[in-house]
């Protein structure tokens, strides 16, 4: 049994086990798919930043500021939304939530303006993030223990696979009808998709073990991020690996879109799909922690990290090149992230809300700093500059782990 393994079973993270019964196959693909068209709110503006930097006049070097707002909302969401999953009924709250959604991705179908842009990618980055991150915390309270690494390692996986076909959807779409239409079309689809999450969702009784009042629920959290040593180290690996994956798709629209390429925004797209099969590769990584193998499974996936910016540096001699680094960089992303999951997932159900909602405020900042970063980095450096960035956080993303590794086994050692 490994370090992560061995931290758990300390008794502030003591696993409430109960009797379930095993969650129906259409239930976990249902969990899955919702989660993956949640997420992909959040990415659609990625294979879209030279055409918005067009439409509203804003240069380059500045456009990611359009990703980093919908970061920002990310995180707003994280804080103030998500963690509500462990006070009010679940199913209830999805649906609020999702119609709400749907208003937001109208705003920015219909903006006219750099504010009202901003404010609709910053309620979208809300919205999308608290259905997400909610329909997860709902699929491993309403897993049985033994099931739960497996359910959601499922619901991860469609997590990414969204998150990755986004782009896909987004360039076809936008060839189609503009951008704009990308935005009303994925509104339109979150509306029908409330009409199975009604009917399929199951009922859970409220987790909190007492009443708790919303500011409670919130400043909890701070005394949970504070006492949890699995979050802190799993949080910051989530945070680098964010980073690095948002500093790749970020860009690389940028060099695809230009000579002597320049690529329509389907075939940009198009490239998510290689990342999503590396994505599906490494859906079994939740099952690898539920047998304690978490940090054997995370290694391998920060050395895939490291590894992928090699391919991915020869994107001006070869596309061949560039599809296996993408397979690499979200195979290692996919790993890390369900492998994370599952080991932060093992305390009681009360606080699973909670949980994911600090664990992805990692994931929050990562991503908006990459964003934002590989913008600016490629306005000077170019192409391989973004590599050179990419290596490099990917570099100290494994450092981090090797310390952190050493660390957690001399503490279960003394413990």
């Amino acid at each position: 049994m490994d370090a992560d393994s061995l931290a758990l079973a300390a008794p502030a993270r003591s696993a409430q086990v109960r009797p379930h019964a095993p969650m129906p196959r259409g239930l976990v693909l249902l969990f899955a798919a919702a989660s993956g068209l949640s997420v992909a709110n959040v990415y659609y503006a990625q294979p879209l930043l030279d055409a918005l930097a067009r439409d509203f006049g804003i240069t380059r070097a500045a456009v990611g500021g359009v990703v980093t707002a919908t970061q920002a909302g990310c995180a707003l969401a994280l804080l103030l939304l998500v963690p509500l999953g462990d006070r009010v009924e679940r199913r209830r709250l999805m649906i609020v939530q999702l119609l709400v959604l749907a208003g937001a991705l109208c705003v920015v179908s219909l903006a006219r303006s750099v504010a009202v842009l901003l404010a609709g990618m910053l309620g979208v980055g809300m919205l999308g993030t608290a259905m997400t991150q909610g329909l997860i915390a709902y699929a491993a309270a309403a897993a049985a223990p033994e099931e739960r690494g497996r359910v959601v390692g499922a619901a991860g996986s469609g997590v990414f696979i969204g998150l990755l076909l986004a782009r896909v959807f987004a360039g076809g779409v936008s060839d189609l009808a503009g951008w704009r239409g990308v935005y009303g079309c994925s509104a339109a689809v979150m509306l029908a998709l409330g009409v199975p999450l009604w009917r399929r969702l199951p009922k859970l009784a409220r987790v909190a073990q007492e009443p708790m009042s919303y500011g409670q629920l919130i400043i909890s959290m701070c005394a949970l991020l504070r006492s949890d040593r699995v979050l802190q180290t799993r949080g910051v690996l989530a945070l680098l690996m964010f980073a690095i994956l948002n500093i790749f798709w970020s860009a690389l629209v940028l060099p695809l879109s230009a000579p002597p390429y320049q690529f329509s925004h389907t075939a940009i797209g198009a490239f998510g799909i290689a990342g999503a099969t590396g994505a599906l590769a490494a859906a079994r990584a939740g099952q690898w922690a539920d047998r304690g193998w978490g940090q054997r499974t995370s290694a391998a996936a920060l050395a895939l990290l490291l590894l992928a910016w090699w391919p991915l540096s020869m994107l001006s001699q070869s596309l061949w090149m560039l599809l296996i680094g993408i397979v690499l960089l979200d195979l290692g992303g996919q790993a890390l992230h369900v492998t994370n999951q599952s080991l932060i997932f093992r305390g009681g159900e009360q606080l699973h809300s909670r949980l994911v909602s600090l664990y992805m405020l990692f994931y929050a900042v990562g991503s908006g700093l990459g964003a934002i970063a590989t913008t600016a980095t490629y306005a000077v450096a170019g192409w391989h500059g973004v590599c050179e960035l990419g290596a490099a956080v990917s570099l100290l993303a494994l450092l981090f782990w090797a310390l952190t590794a050493r660390s957690m086994a001399r503490a279960a050692s003394r413990a």
